[in-house]
């Protein structure tokens, strides 16, 4: 069976201090008995910002992360899941993040990467600096940056777990 589980030199879930292959993510989760394959792939877009710093408690995103996924597999039927996110410095263009889901229907593949990247923006220990000309702020995953005052401390900042790119 083509594609069952994600290449020896990959793992389904990935805090990623590079860039990443969609191929490979999409080649991952390709199986002979799938219909469909979903792939989402979020990018940093021109909004102002100069460019984004991802900062992740590494240990405790990729534990998250596996744990949206195995839910995923079960709600939806998926076949197979690969989640890829970046972490690091990134530059207007560069690709953040990368869901690809298989399944044998449609439907169920579109809904899986809908609920692995919603699930992943709520709830993995991720965190956003926009560096901007006016200066820069911090933001959780998936949070309005309407909602954040410029300059506000996070309250992950200070401590000794966090990896940064």
């Amino acid at each position: 069976m083509k594609g069952h589980n994600p290449s020896p030199h990959s793992k389904p879930v990935l805090i990623a201090e590079g860039e990443f292959s969609m191929d490979e993510a999409i080649e991952a989760v390709k199986r002979d008995d799938a219909g469909a394959v979903v792939a989402f792939i979020g990018t940093v877009r021109d909004d102002g910002i100069d460019e984004l710093h991802l900062e992740t408690y590494r240990e405790a995103a990729e534990e998250e992360l596996l744990a949206i996924r195995e839910e995923a597999l079960a709600r939806f039927g998926l076949l197979e899941a690969v989640v890829i996110h970046r972490s690091g410095r990134l530059r207007i263009g560069d690709e953040i993040v990368i869901v690809a889901c298989s399944a044998a229907h449609r439907k169920n593949a579109f809904d899986g990467c809908r609920y692995i990247l919603e699930e992943l923006k709520r709830r993995a220990p991720i965190w956003k600096k926009e560096v901007r000309p006016a200066g820069e702020r911090w933001l959780e995953v998936g949070e309005n940056p309407a909602q954040v005052r410029s300059g506000e401390r996070r309250p992950h900042e200070g401590g000794d777990d966090l990896e940064t790119g």
